[in-house]
């Protein structure tokens, strides 16, 4: 493992985590809902009447922020060191695991844990645990 010290970004990495934090008190306390980002999703694939609207937006949101950065800054280069088989398998796991926990990263690591959840506590445990095990299976076992 290689660190680039050159890229080490503590101030804008601050701010975006006050951004992030900010915004998710505000939709807490607006909306009255947690911005969990696969149960936001989730209501979009199952509509129910009233609800369509502030989901759209925040999907929209989440995909036109970057497409908004772009027009002002260069996007950063993306370097993803796996196989297109490998992303897919990634992928439905994590969708899968989504629905064991009842919620993903978003939900139960930054809106969970802020309300002092001891359930969003353990899942958060467990992904990060799932994730560090299967990067090392991965990197170190299979080779991938």
């Amino acid at each position: 493992m290689h660190i680039n010290w050159n890229a080490f970004t503590p101030w804008s990495a601050l701010a975006g985590g006050l951004l992030i934090g900010l915004a998710t008190a505000m939709f807490a306390l607006l909306n009255g809902r947690i911005a969990g980002i696969s149960g936001i999703l989730g209501g979009l694939l199952r509509p129910t009447q009233g609800d369509m609207a502030w989901r759209a937006a925040f999907m929209a949101g989440l995909v036109g922020a970057p497409l908004a950065y772009a027009i002002f800054s260069p996007l950063p280069v993306v370097q993803i060191d796996a196989n297109d088989g490998v992303l897919v398998i990634a992928g439905l796991l994590v969708g899968v695991g989504t629905r064991y926990g009842s919620g993903c990263t978003s939900g139960h690591g930054v809106c969970g844990l802020s309300r002092l959840s001891l359930r969003s506590l353990a899942a958060t445990a467990a992904f990060m645990v799932a994730g560090f095990a299967m990067v090392f299976a991965a990197r170190h076992l299979f080779r991938l």
